[in-house]
């Protein structure tokens, strides 16, 4: 290893890999922030491409619909409905349909919510699924999408940008388990932070901040079957947590690969 010094007052250190061509220790406060950079354009890259990944399986809909028993809340609360009749005859296979719908939408500038209807098992049409401030909510969160999708785009860019200059520059990086620990320490804290105020709490508490004043974005069953087919807010903590399983697993095939690429460096 040697010691070579950059003008104006800067220095570095070279060390030589196996294959004789020499990787840059840079100057600790660089190699830092490259390295937080770098992790934090690949959690965002990792959720973002999880979550198109969760839209194309329909975010496991289908089973979600059985393991937490949408059916029988269907059955329970469809009945009830204040607005809409019969729709605790739907399938399944016609439940997924619409959620599929709904989801399209949401990705496609809520066009086409107004035209969702539902069906019996025989085909027959028997009603309008969204009332009209179910679809100003669901046209809420598409705006929300839209605002998400360059960002995760962005971070994609970023963190491809970062590792060709960091591979460029023969930079070291980190063990990978340390640069989870990196990111599981203020997890750890979120988690921590989550189950003492509460998840529901948390939630609701989100959705008064992304969500205009005055749109309504609580339902009862008796008065959504958007909230009764997706048994809210049950569905969107398994989804949240599949989301996350995912997106941890995005991010440690890709400090895995980030690690091989600068190691063949």
């Amino acid at each position: 290893m040697h010691r070579v010094i950059l003008p104006p007052g800067l220095s570095t250190t070279i060390q030589y890999a196996k294959n004789g061509r020499p990787r840059v220790l840079a100057q600790p406060w660089l190699v830092w922030i490259e390295r937080l950079l770098l992790l934090l354009g690949a959690i965002f890259a990792s959720v973002y491409l999880s979550w198109l990944a969760l839209t194309q399986m329909n975010f496991l809909y289908p089973m979600w619909h059985d393991l937490i028993d949408i059916d029988q809340t269907i059955g329970t609360y469809a009945p009830q409905n204040r607005y809409k009749l019969g729709f605790e005859q739907t399938t399944k296979p016609e439940r997924s349909r619409l959620f599929a719908a709904v989801v399209d939408a949401i990705h496609n500038h809520g066009k086409g919510l107004e035209g969702l209807s539902y069906h019996d098992p025989a085909g027959r049409p028997l009603g309008r699924l969204l009332r009209k401030p179910e679809i100003i909510h669901l046209r809420d969160v598409a705006r929300l999408i839209d605002v998400m999708r360059p960002v995760g785009i962005g971070a994609l860019i970023t963190t491809v940008v970062l590792l060709v200059v960091i591979r460029r520059r023969r930079l070291v990086m980190p063990p990978i388990s340390l640069l989870l620990l990196y990111l599981l320490l203020p997890l750890g804290a979120i988690a921590i932070g989550l189950l003492f105020i509460g998840p529901v709490k948390i939630f609701y508490w989100l959705h008064t901040l992304v969500f205009p004043p005055g749109h309504q974005w609580f339902f009862y069953y008796q008065d959504s079957l958007m909230s009764t087919m997706m048994k809210a807010p049950d569905l969107f903590g398994y989804i949240g947590l599949s989301w996350a399983a995912l997106s941890l697993l995005l991010l440690i095939a890709f400090l895995t690969v980030v690690k091989r690429v600068l190691r063949s460096a």
